[in-house]
């Protein structure tokens, strides 16, 4: 009912599900458990103690569309997930990718080739994080959060529900643009909130808050709150300012 190949290497007490697949010089550590229905792609590493739900897919290589910018045909390195890791159900993970121990990937996220994520960060559920992407130790980024291709999100980062990144000022529609890809940066400690953007190129400072439902065009400032469309940093009406316009 599993293939698994006599040429991967499997450590002890590993539990696989029923119609596993697993290619290939794959390495499995001790204490595993492989869902129903998952694909484990040629070459890749498994650290041990590490948990893979039902229809997951590992270490599968790219796609390369005709008019794509952020993608080339090299043949990607195998992913590599660290120990004690958890990986919810139909996630998808590319080869390229190198993930650090305890990790939790949830539900239904996406994470393309050459992205690297540090220890003990939270990707939720359906997120995406798009190729040449790195992600810090100890981040959280919640449902459905896209993290555009040339991304770089640095520790303690915090990015809540619906926030969108971009990396093209073009918006596809220039060849110039191809010299111009840039993504976001969020440096650490910085928190952004629900439902905001982030246009292309754009810094999110350290232990900076971005509030939700925000655009920002600008560049934000340290230990500052940015909120509106478009962003500005926020200024506190006086307690006396208030008093007198009622």
């Amino acid at each position: 009912m599993n293939f698994i190949s006599p040429k991967s290497k499997l450590g002890q007490n590993v539990k696989i599900g029923y119609f596993a697949i697993i290619e290939d010089d794959v390495t499995i550590g001790d204490n595993c458990i492989i869902g129903n229905n998952v694909t484990i792609y040629k070459g890749s590493i498994i650290g041990c103690n590490t948990r893979i739900d039902d229809n997951t897919v590992i270490g599968k290589q790219p796609m390369k569309a005709v008019t794509s910018a952020t993608s080339d045909d090299k043949l990607q390195p195998p992913c590599r997930l660290g120990d004690n890791m958890i990986i919810g159900t139909s996630v998808v993970i590319y080869a390229g990718c190198i993930i650090g121990q305890s990790s939790l990937i949830a539900d239904l996220s996406t994470i393309r080739e050459n992205v690297a994520i540090g220890e003990k960060t939270i990707i939720g559920r359906g997120v995406a994080i798009e190729n040449y992407c790195n992600i810090g130790n100890y981040c959280k980024l919640e449902t459905n959060v896209y993290i555009t291709a040339y991304s770089d999100i640095e520790d303690y980062v915090f990015i809540a529900p619906g926030v969108v990144t971009s990396n093209d000022n073009y918006a596809g529609r220039d060849k110039e643009r191809f010299k111009h890809f840039k993504g976001v940066t969020v440096r650490k400690g910085g928190r952004i909130g629900a439902q905001a953007t982030i246009l292309p190129g754009k810094v999110i400072a350290e232990d900076s808050l971005v509030g939700a439902g925000s655009v920002i065009t600008k560049d934000t400032e340290p230990e500052k709150i940015t909120v509106g469309n478009p962003a500005k940093p926020y200024k506190r009406v006086p307690d006396s300012q208030l008093l007198k316009n009622q």
